[in-house]
């Protein structure tokens, strides 16, 4: 019976997006908390994500923003509170029904098909969502509606010069762009990003920002991220997080003149500089 209510909910949600394309907020969690037995890991955390915007989830280690975005993309169901997509409520769907509504979510560790070239690890990324049993014996790589929109999507995440390279000898950021332009051919209208620029250098960053500038005004983007430049070039919100609460949650300016932030986030008060 769950299936069956479950797969009524997907459907509903698809039909609200296509209907609401435009209309924002695309996703709302409402007072979502997370318990693990007697600890609190997240409570009563409101977070509203819009098409067009980039909300950045900030916060010392332990804050809570890996379980914030888990209960966002459905790997772990809230305790308490909803989650809404395109104003439906979603709380019941797992990780992969939200992914086929169009939530889509990228790990802090790479995870791509390092033997497979680019166009085959987004090409198997976007037959993901088009499942055909009566093809099973087609040959994928000739089903073309797969590969342009596959080329489409490495365009977008800027990777169009290396569609043809094995994904194992791309560079780490070049792995990063990869795992987005994954994401995008799964027809994702909410981008869930942990840590995008963990680990690369000031080239490599940069052109990771560019990348969530160019995919920003079509989609409603939640990022978690420790690069401050990246931070504060992209974001249009930031909410901080504290011990598993909200401290604070505005515009880049409220968040960096504030002084709660910079002491809890920091530790001292004339440190948050950018």
């Amino acid at each position: 019976m769950s299936e069956v209510i479950n797969e009524g909910l997907i459907a509903a949600a698809k039909a609200a997006a296509k209907a609401a394309a435009g209309s924002a907020p695309l996703l709302v969690a409402e007072r979502i908390t997370r318990r693990f037995g007697g600890l609190v890991a997240n409570q009563d955390v409101c977070v509203s994500l819009e098409r067009g915007k980039v909300h950045v989830l900030l916060g010392p280690n332990g804050a809570g923003k890996s379980t914030c975005i888990n209960m966002l993309s459905g790997d772990l169901p809230p305790s308490e509170g909803r989650i809404h997509f395109m104003g439906r409520d979603i709380t019941a769907l797992s990780a992969a029904q939200r992914s086929q509504v169009g939530i889509g979510r990228s790990y802090q560790r790479t995870n791509i098909f390092p033997q497979f070239s680019v166009l085959e690890n987004v090409r198997l990324a976007a037959q993901s969502r088009r499942q055909q049993a009566w093809r099973i014996f087609s040959r994928a790589m000739q089903q073309q509606w797969a590969l342009d929109k596959a080329r489409a999507c490495i365009d977008e995440a800027g990777l169009g010069s290396k569609v043809d390279w094995i994904a194992g000898v791309l560079s780490h950021g070049e792995q990063r762009q990869l795992e987005i332009a994954m994401v995008l051919a799964t027809d994702a209208q909410v981008l869930l990003l942990d840590e995008p620029l963990a680990g690369m250098g000031s080239d490599e960053s940069a052109r990771m920002v560019e990348v969530l500038k160019r995919l920003k005004p079509t989609r409603a983007i939640l990022l978690v991220e420790h690069d401050m430049d990246a931070v504060f070039a992209v974001a249009d919100t930031i909410t901080v997080m504290v011990n598993g609460q909200v401290l604070e949650s505005g515009p880049p300016e409220q968040i960096k003149a504030s002084v709660a932030v910079q002491q809890a986030y920091l530790g001292q008060e004339d440190s948050f500089h950018v």
